[in-house]
């Protein structure tokens, strides 16, 4: 007979595995055992940013009980991970999911990466409140995208709608200044009078009784761009007094981005609140040199007291709306305000000065990809750069852009190159920048699979491991792992998370730190990454071999206020 490793045995006889969880059930009677699960022999990076040490980890009731040597025969089922490195399960602190978890709660873009938990509601938008002016409209948007019906107008009818459909990993949120402001004193650009400023705070704070664990502003975005910084730091008066943190996407990325990152720290120095930086970038060549001035500034915060984190993916290109490429100004109101005034005729000749500022700022139109269209009509110019759009369509770029916006009702998605690896590295190094996907969990199939979305909806937190880790070597294994994991659980309040401890939730990633990096491409988006082997949500296994398993064991997790 001839000789096979143990983990050969053990995959050869997986088909023995529970209905309850796949793994190597032990022989003989499974009542009274210690562990439901034991991962065995893995080299366990805890969370905190202590090295690697091989041992063992043991599972039961969806909590981790034990750290140490375990005999294999006080486990129910045993996950082998010799050779592979475990570590807590990461947590997406910048995350755009919402009703996608709705149409597809296996959230597998996400989990196939080793996101255990998301944190979303981000860049001053979430699915609530819901404004009276945009319900009908946000209502034939779900009918029309996603076949789904709204049945919700608060944070508390969107969670429970979420707990009903069940989960496969945790999810928590923020509630968007966007969403609030638009819903308190619709979107016109003006200041709140004191009445509808006070109804802003009570929104706050009503939300994040119900749930959210703070507040998060899109300063670039309408309607949250016509704030004055004194009304966000009322606000965040009210996340502090409930110990919840503040995410902004900052009034500005590029030219303005040390005035932005000054009134950030601002906003957190006046209102004391806890705050994270969305998505650090340098945007355009001719700003790329301010990088070190801005994570200087960083620390700065750090040291006089203000509690500051930022996030951010690996990537060089960004990704938001294409609407968003026009001026503040044209976006005042409703969508339709918006198409009335692309097709303006007296207002042309400024939009295509504006448009031609932003060519010269990204040096030619093809720095812009179309992400995805909602027709099928337009489907043809997904993952077409503007200027070859221009080419087969015999448009300029605002004809073109304007036609199209306008067909689809401002439903494109754009991806736009904008930043610099040098500035790229330096970010993701620094021991106050996170990871975040910046992205939603989305699926290769069905209506969630449509379009050229940006790769890091699928390779965020595996192209950080194998990129920049294992073959850039920015930082150790467990220095990154510490930032994906316990420092973002630490940040946002996330109770017994972020760690692998006994008591703490048995969220837990198995990774081969040989093989792990993304496959999605800018061409080809909808491709899992690789060397993500196993995943654990609270005790149950979700990702087996690389594969779904299927099950649904996440929590909706709320702010306890």
């Amino acid at each position: 007979m001839s000789q096979i490793t143990r983990r050969e045995f053990l995959k050869k006889t997986s088909v023995l595995a529970l209905a309850s969880g796949s793994g190597f059930l032990l022989k003989g009677c499974t009542k009274g055992k210690d562990f439901d699960w034991v991962i065995k022999g893995g080299r366990v990076i805890d969370g905190s940013g202590s090295p690697p040490r091989e041992t063992d980890v043991g599972i039961k009731d969806g909590l981790i009980v034990e750290i140490g040597p375990i005999s294999a025969r006080r486990a129910r089922m045993v996950c082998e991970a010799r050779e592979m490195f475990v570590c807590p399960g990461f947590i997406d602190v910048h995350d755009h999911t919402d009703v996608q978890l709705l149409v597809d709660p296996k959230g597998e873009s996400a989990v196939h990466q080793g996101i255990t938990t998301l944190m979303s509601g981000n860049c001053g938008y979430s699915p609530f409140p819901i404004a009276d002016e945009i319900y009908e409209e946000f209502k034939l948007d779900l009918k029309e995208q996603y076949g789904l019906d709204l049945d919700w107008r608060d944070i508390s009818g969107f969670l429970q709608c979420l707990e009903k459909q069940g989960l496969a990993l945790n999810y928590a949120t923020l509630v968007g200044h966007g969403s609030i402001r638009g819903a308190a004193m619709g979107f016109d650009d003006r200041e709140p009078t004191a009445e509808e400023l006070a109804r802003m705070k009570v929104m706050v704070e009503e939300a994040m009784k119900n749930g959210a664990f703070g507040l998060s502003s899109g300063l670039e975005y309408t309607p949250g761009s016509y704030a004055k910084t004194g009304e966000l730091i009322e606000l965040c008066r009210v996340v502090t007094q409930l110990s919840g943190v503040y995410a902004t996407h900052m009034r500005d990325e590029s030219d303005y981005l040390l005035e932005a990152l000054d009134e950030s720290f601002q906003i957190a120095r006046v209102s004391g609140v806890s705050i994270q930086i969305s998505h650090l970038k340098v945007a355009y060549p001719s700003n790329w040199s301010k990088i070190d001035e801005a994570l200087a500034r960083l620390d700065q915060a750090a040291e006089e007291g203000i509690n500051v984190f930022a996030d951010r993916y690996p990537y060089l290109a960004a990704s938001t709306g294409l609407g968003s490429i026009f001026p503040i100004w044209a976006m005042e109101g409703t969508t339709k305000d918006f198409l009335r005034r692309l097709q303006d005729k007296s207002l042309e000749q400024k939009f295509r000065d504006y448009l031609a500022n932003e060519e010269k700022s990204l040096g030619s139109w093809d720095k812009v990809l179309v992400a995805s269209v909602v027709s099928e009509k337009n489907r043809n110019f997904e993952g077409m750069s503007i200027l070859e759009c221009c080419r087969r369509t015999g448009k300029d770029a605002f004809e073109f852009i304007r036609d199209l916006l306008v067909e689809e009702r401002n439903r494109v998605g754009m991806i736009i190159f904008m930043m610099k690896e040098e500035n790229l590295k330096k970010i993701l190094a620094h021991p106050l920048v996170g990871v975040g996907c910046d992205g939603g969990a989305i699926s290769p199939e069905g209506v969630l699979g449509k379009g050229k979305p940006h790769p890091r909806h699928y390779g965020t937190f595996p192209r950080v491991l194998g990129k920049y880790i294992r073959e850039e070597k920015i930082l150790p294994w467990e220095e990154m792992i510490s930032k994906m994991t316990y420092r973002a659980a630490v940040k946002f309040g996330l109770s017994k998370r972020g760690l692998l401890k006994p008591g703490y939730q048995a969220d837990v990633v198995v990774f081969n730190p040989e093989t792990v990096i993304d496959r999605a491409t800018w061409t080809n988006p909808h491709q899992f990454p690789q060397g993500i082997i196993h995943v654990f949500v609270n005790g149950m296994k979700v990702i087996e071999e690389e594969k779904h398993t299927g099950r649904l064991p996440g929590y909706v997790l709320r702010k306890r206020v």
